[in-house]
């Protein structure tokens, strides 16, 4: 099938397998290629038969595989690799061919990439995808960043594959050249905030009222029935149920607290301090996972360090797993508050033009973060695009309302008891913060003219100020 297939696909790992087999079960003949061809020859051997999957064992049969013009996706890990093969194959490509990074770059590489192909006539898209290897397969939500002429050659193709929620594609052309991996990197960071409150909900109730996993998996599968509904509260449930078939244990309990990153809920929370977004949920979830890798410093620390410890009673007890549903409603809609401003302010700090209910809506499906709420989103945003903040809206506005008696309850409990829940307490922090019309930056701001001469700005009339804290206590004007 020389020349006649619409999608090469480098970079044969579980995504890149399962992409590759989802786009071929749709009747798009794609040409697979991997830098190992044993892993080609066994996609080949045991998918072969769900598609036109054509095996090509070097990045000149890749090439030659290829309909024009030539679309190569590429699937290998972040970083370096990606530049070598993109490298390799610009090499053996012309002019208008396109070429698509579907890892989870950083964003100022894709923009990076983007400028050095166009220098050769090469289109490119970096591209966010979601959803897992399942979504890969099935359905995912797709993020490509980059222009519309580098879009339109696979826009079939990827809307084809992705994801479906009521007949709506869950795949759009973001924005331009990092857009798409920018999107997809603060998605993830949403994904940490997420994961992080579900597991302080698991380790509060677990601590505080002594449920077992299978209590537990109860409590999440009737807070899927709710307005929780989503992939990861069911995912939880599903987790919290599954036995070792070795012990007859749950087999969470047997799993070792250190929980890993890959980086892109590292690279969240850097991109926001430069912005200067507070994007707090996530950077308490990016600091947990921090935490939680120094395993013997908690060990020696367990015990040497007292602090209290026991179970919840009386009402706190009776009411604790309502309010904590509440309260993980509350700061799940903070997280997402937060990660829609990060996208926003970076939207205009690098000249993109992104939608912001559309990101709800691809969101809705195939992606890890999917849930009922996301339809809430896209409703606020084309109620009113230019909206602030997703507290402001008026779903969101009344249902952190009615939660936050639960949710101040939680963060009290949690303190009584020594359990720690820092995404809890930093987003409601972050709510009450954000509700004040003033706070006591006015302090911050004096102390750091008395000793930095940074001067301050009054309330009763304008400019800027220092004064002689020291001295004779003057004010000047500067």
């Amino acid at each position: 099938m020389a020349g006649e297939c619409e999608l090469g696909v480098t970079g044969l790992a579980t995504m890149g397998q399962n992409l590759a087999r989802n786009a071929a079960r749709h009747g798009f003949p794609v040409a697979v290629h991997n830098r190992t061809a044993t892993r080609t020859r066994e996609l080949l051997e045991r998918h072969g038969h769900e598609g036109q999957l054509v095996g090509a064992f070097s990045v000149e049969e890749l090439v030659a595989a290829l309909a024009r013009p030539r679309r190569v996706l590429v699937m290998v890990k972040a970083g370096p690799p990606v530049d070598a093969v993109l490298d390799e194959l610009a090499g053996h490509l012309d002019p208008g061919d396109l070429l698509i990074d579907g890892g989870n770059s950083f964003f100022e590489d894709t923009r990076r990439r983007e400028r050095a192909l166009a220098e050769r006539g090469i289109r490119f898209l970096g591209t966010g995808v979601s959803g897992g290897e399942e979504g890969a397969l099935h359905g995912p939500s797709i993020m490509p960043g980059g222009s519309p002429e580098a879009y339109e050659p696979v826009e079939r193709l990827l809307t084809t594959i992705a994801a479906q929620v009521d007949g709506t594609p869950c795949c759009r052309l973001i924005g331009p050249d990092g857009a798409g991996h920018y999107v997809k990197m603060v998605h993830n960071g949403i994904e940490y905030a997420d994961m992080q409150l579900i597991a302080e909900a698991y380790d509060l109730l677990g601590q505080g009222l002594g449920l077992g996993a299978a209590e537990l998996a109860e409590v999440f599968e009737r807070w899927n029935q709710g307005d929780l509904d989503s992939f990861l509260i069911e995912t939880t449930a599903k987790v919290l149920r599954q036995v070792d078939a070795a012990t007859g244990r749950p087999l969470v309990d047997l799993i070792l607290d250190e929980a890993e990153q890959k980086g892109t809920g590292r690279w969240t929370v850097q991109s926001a301090l430069e912005l200067g977004v507070p994007i707090t949920g996530i950077t308490e979830a990016v600091f947990a996972r921090v935490l939680s890798s120094q395993r013997e410093r908690r060990e020696a620390a367990a015990k040497a360090l007292p602090g209290p410890h026991g179970t919840a009673t009386g009402p706190a007890a009776e009411r604790l797993v309502d309010d904590v549903r509440d309260a993980l409603y509350a700061s799940k809609v903070v997280a997402y508050a937060q990660g829609f401003e990060q996208i926003a302010a970076a939207a205009d700090a690098y000249g993109w033009e992104v939608d912001l209910g559309g990101l709800a809506t691809i969101w809705r499906g195939g992606c890890i973060i999917r849930a009922r709420f996301l339809n809430r989103i896209r409703e606020a945003y084309q109620a009113d695009p230019g909206l602030d903040s997703l507290l402001l809206a008026d779903y969101f506005r009344d249902a952190v309302a009615a939660a936050q008696g639960a949710w101040r309850r939680v963060v009290a409990t949690a303190v009584e008891l020594g359990v720690p829940t820092p995404a809890f307490a930093s987003s409601l922090a972050y709510y009450d913060g954000f509700r004040r019309e003033r706070g006591p930056a006015n302090l911050l701001q004096g102390l750091r003219d008395f000793f930095g001469a940074h001067t301050y700005r009054r309330l009763d009339r304008p400019g800027s100020f220092h004064t002689r804290w020291s001295q004779d206590g003057d004010e000047v004007e500067v």
